[in-house]
């Protein structure tokens, strides 16, 4: 009997090693996909240094970093991702779950009145039954149906991680993109009430030298729109600064009525004086979220290949049962008959298969949509990061372009100021030079916003971190 069980034995020890189904290799990248950035090579900001990963403590602000600390912790969307993983960790339990025996203990007892043309003369007429009984059932994974289901579990819980990477990371530039935006408001504010103040003293003048005569009402009148014009900036800015905070509030986890005073106190953008580390295309893929996430939902839809397939192929179980059944629990313990039953269980739907080969055939169309959903995601983080870097360059020589016509244009109104006050020059040569002048630095105190603006772009673009390792590599 040994040497006929043995050879049993390792037969099914062999088939247990197989799984159906294709094996999951991660896709191969275009070649220049893995290469330097094409910004790389132009006049860029990026350096091919790999980027920070916590790149917000660049800006080197205290009160930045413990508005982020909040987000992270307190943010309602990163709880919703946290909810997601916690479901995904569960249901990869339950699945490992299936890789165990199956055990069950049941007990049922009920207390029966025969009738008496049913009794057997000299027994009882009321008797308690009591029915206990032990089974094991083990499926023996011979095609690999339940290791394919277990890869399937871990592929979408370690989406569920990347996908919490990518609320995380969209957390943090949001809330560093609404601290950027309060301050640079509040920098566009500070600077439309200098142009007012710098037209309220051009307003006294021209009034003063009208009373001398010097100048007629027009040059007053043009002056004093002029002022009211500028004016007229200030209370939308302080609108869209408020709207920023508010902002804020919400992201870090409060009520706009909680935020704290220093979230609010800077009057200038944070800044990045040194080029910012934007790495190459292959650690941008390995860093991005999105990417690790879809790369992770693809291998889950090809392990499913091989649960649809392994449906085409008989399930064996092996189970085991004990049981007994006595009149009373003194029975029970005493005398109570047992009764035992072990063996296999074959289960196999045959020879009509259209459904099991339908469902393979969802499964390879659903594997087809993760791929290009894969190939998709690569595509678009390596445009955002170009686009990214591309901007980001753009944009600092507009800063530095509008920072030299706004010292032209200050040094051209203090000129037309001297000449006036001298009577060379007439109140409309003042009147242009100081509307030149106040467009110049509203044009820059935007520049700088969009300064910062375009670094959290690109922070954004080149991914976060909090993983651990690559899966491109």
């Amino acid at each position: 009997m040994r040497i006929r069980i043995l050879p049993l034995a390792s037969l099914v020890l062999s088939l247990g090693a197989c799984a159906t189904g294709p094996n999951y290799k991660t896709p191969a990248l275009a070649g220049t996909a893995g290469g330097p950035f094409a910004m790389a090579s132009s006049a860029s900001p990026g350096t091919p240094v790999a980027a920070n990963d916590r790149w917000w403590l660049m800006y080197q602000d205290p009160v930045l970093d413990r508005l982020i600390d909040d987000a992270l912790r307190a943010n309602t969307d990163i709880r919703v991702a946290l909810a997601r993983l916690d479901r995904a960790r569960a249901t990869l339990r339950a699945v490992r779950g299936d890789r165990l025996p199956d055990t069950q203990f049941a007990v049922d007892t009920n207390r029966q009145r025969m009738a008496a043309v049913q009794t057997i003369p000299g027994s009882a007429r009321d008797n308690t039954y009591v029915n206990a009984g032990l089974s094991v059932a083990y499926e023996v994974d011979l095609f690999g149906r339940v290791r394919r289901e277990v890869e399937a579990a871990r592929g979408d819980y370690e989406a569920a991680g990347a996908d919490l990477d990518a609320a995380r990371l969209t957390i943090v530039a949001d809330t560093t993109q609404a601290y950027v935006d309060a301050a640079s408001a509040a920098q566009r504010q500070a600077v439309a009430e200098h142009i007012v103040v710098l037209l309220d003293r051009t307003l006294r003048t021209t009034r003063a030298r009208q009373k001398a005569g010097l100048t007629g009402a027009l040059d007053v009148a043009r002056i004093a729109a002029l002022r009211e014009q500028r004016n007229g900036d200030i209370p939308p800015l302080a609108a869209e600064r408020q709207a920023a905070l508010f902002r804020l509030a919400v992201l870090t986890g409060r009520t706009p009525k909680d935020l704290p005073p220093e979230a609010g106190a800077r009057l200038t953008p944070p800044t990045i004086a040194q080029p910012i580390p934007s790495g190459d295309g292959m650690q941008l893929l390995g860093r991005r979220p999105d990417v690790r996430a879809s790369e992770r939902r693809l291998a889950a839809a090809t392990a499913r290949i091989g649960v649809a397939t392994a449906d085409l192929y008989p399930r064996i179980s092996l189970g085991a049962s004990v049981a007994s059944t006595a009149f009373g629990f003194g029975n029970y313990f005493g005398q109570a008959p047992l009764n035992w039953l072990i063996g296999p269980m074959l289960s196999w739907s045959f020879p009509n298969q259209e459904r099991q080969r339908a469902q393979i055939d969802r499964a390879k169309a659903d594997t087809r949509e993760a791929l290009a959903n894969f190939d998709g995601t690569i595509l678009r983080a390596l445009a955002e990061s170009e686009t990214a870097l591309s901007n980001y360059a753009r944009v600092l020589d507009r800063r530095a372009a509008l920072a030299a016509a706004r010292d032209d244009a200050e040094r051209a109104v203090n000129i037309v100021r001297a000449q006036q006050r001298e009577g060379t020059v007439d109140s409309l040569s003042l009147l242009d030079a100081e509307r030149t002048f106040s467009d110049a630095e509203a044009a820059l105190a935007s520049a700088e916003g969009d300064v910062a603006d375009d670094q959290v772009a690109l922070f954004r673009a080149l991914g976060g971190g909090w993983q651990s390792t690559s899966l491109l590599e």
